[in-house]
């Protein structure tokens, strides 16, 4: 069974810069589909709890701990009014469930999923983005789909989504048969990180997808333990690309030894960690929110 999940937080945010002088960019606030103002990394806590997961750990900048750790501080005193007292409630919740794993030095996502072998122990786990937003397009959150479809197979999972070929230097990318139509599932077979279009037609293309169109990385991945076995073997050998620890490259080593299945995902997956990317994702949960209809008039008005 699926209980744990790993959310990794310890980049620099450097492409959000400088606001993250003032904040890390995880804590970035979003007006979530409720209509509540949140943290970005509680929304996805939100979802992963829905999801069944019953322990989070968010790995962490060293000393970071105390500023994710002061927002999930319920109030100390109780408040008549109920909204407060609902999403106090809500705080305390997710603090009981969280867990903080410092990365002691940034060796890459790779090295920052490594930092919480410990915590996951022999148990499979989920990892999830946290700068991330899921949206999905069903009843189902994306990070539910994902959850069904190893439930069922008891297998590394990962989530792909479609991607154009002029995107393919902004993802990993994946290829293999699929075995399963609805939801579509794919058997692995190669994996490469951010390759270029050549490589991506000779080593990654697939008839059974548009063409120009392949399958990218979506964001959010389950893995049995024996990730921690290759990702250990990178850092005791200092196997690295461009300077670091490489998750996309231990996930390839994993296919070759295990099997692995690609999940394509019925929603989308936003990086709130640039400013084109945040305000993509505030307008996209505005436009799935309580509030939809009166953000498409408001939008109608200015475009007038």
């Amino acid at each position: 069974m699926l209980t744990k999940a790993v959310i990794t937080a310890a980049g620099k945010g450097t492409r959000q810069y400088p606001a993250t002088n003032a904040i890390q960019k995880e804590l970035f606030p979003l007006v979530d589909m409720d209509g509540i103002t949140k943290p970005t990394i509680q929304i996805i806590a939100e979802q992963a709890l829905e999801a069944g997961i019953e322990e989070i750990a968010i790995v962490v900048q060293p000393g970071e701990e105390k500023k994710f750790a002061l927002h999930f501080q319920a109030l100390e005193n109780e408040s008549k009014n109920p909204g407060l007292h609902q999403q106090s409630n809500v705080l305390a919740k997710l603090k009981d469930r969280i867990t903080y794993i410092p990365q002691p030095s940034p060796e890459g996502y790779g090295h920052a999923v490594y930092c919480a072998r410990e915590w996951v122990g022999d148990s499979p786990f989920l990892l999830l983005l946290g700068d991330h937003i899921y949206i999905s397009a069903g009843s189902r959150s994306c990070i539910s789909q994902v959850v069904d479809i190893f439930n069922r197979y008891q297998k590394s999972i990962f989530a792909v989504k479609e991607t154009p070929e002029e995107q393919l230097h902004l993802y990993g990318v994946v290829s293999g048969p699929k075995f399963h139509e609805t939801p579509p599932l794919f058997q692995l077979e190669n994996i490469i990180e951010k390759p270029d279009i050549k490589t991506a037609q000779k080593y990654l293309s697939s008839k059974e997808l548009p063409h120009g169109k392949y399958l990218s990385f979506f964001g959010i991945y389950v893995f049995a333990p024996s990730i921690f076995t290759v990702l250990g073997k990178f850092i005791e050998n200092n196997i690295r690309e461009k300077g670091e620890i490489q998750l996309t490259n231990a996930q390839a080593v994993l296919c070759e030894r295990e099997s692995a299945i690609g999940a394509l995902i019925s929603g989308k997956s936003l990086d709130m960690g640039t400013p084109l990317g945040y305000l993509e994702t505030q307008f996209t949960l505005a436009l799935n929110s309580i509030f939809a209809d009166q953000i498409k008039q408001k939008v109608l008005q200015i475009l007038q």
